[in-house]
């Protein structure tokens, strides 16, 4: 299962995190996501463990919970919706003959 969290304080590191959800059970992989510009924590990641049971009882005892100061949301991550095509729709508007086409 696919778990996200959000919350996070700033200077907590990814082998910390993992030793902390490794409390409840295996740690497949653990993602905390990065500025680009910065490499600074941007406050939320992805933990995925391989049993459910063990992801849902880390889900329900850590979220709404203290971490360093903060309060973080745990909850099982949702999969983005495929919208489809490589650079999802689009298209623009142009006047033509006084009547407005999309292309």
């Amino acid at each position: 299962m696919k778990i996200f969290i959000t919350g996070l304080p700033l200077e907590v590191g990814e082998d910390e995190l993992t030793a902390v959800f490794g409390d409840f059970g295996q740690v497949k992989s653990l993602r905390i996501i990065k500025d680009r510009e910065t490499g600074q924590s941007r406050g939320f990641g992805f933990v995925e463990m391989p049993v459910d049971e063990e992801a849902k009882e880390a889900i329900k005892r850590m979220n709404g919970g203290d971490y360093n100061g903060n309060r973080i949301k745990v909850a099982e991550a949702q999969e983005k919706p495929n919208t489809g095509g490589a650079g999802g729709g689009g298209g623009f508007k142009r006047n033509n003959n006084n009547r407005e086409r999309s292309y």
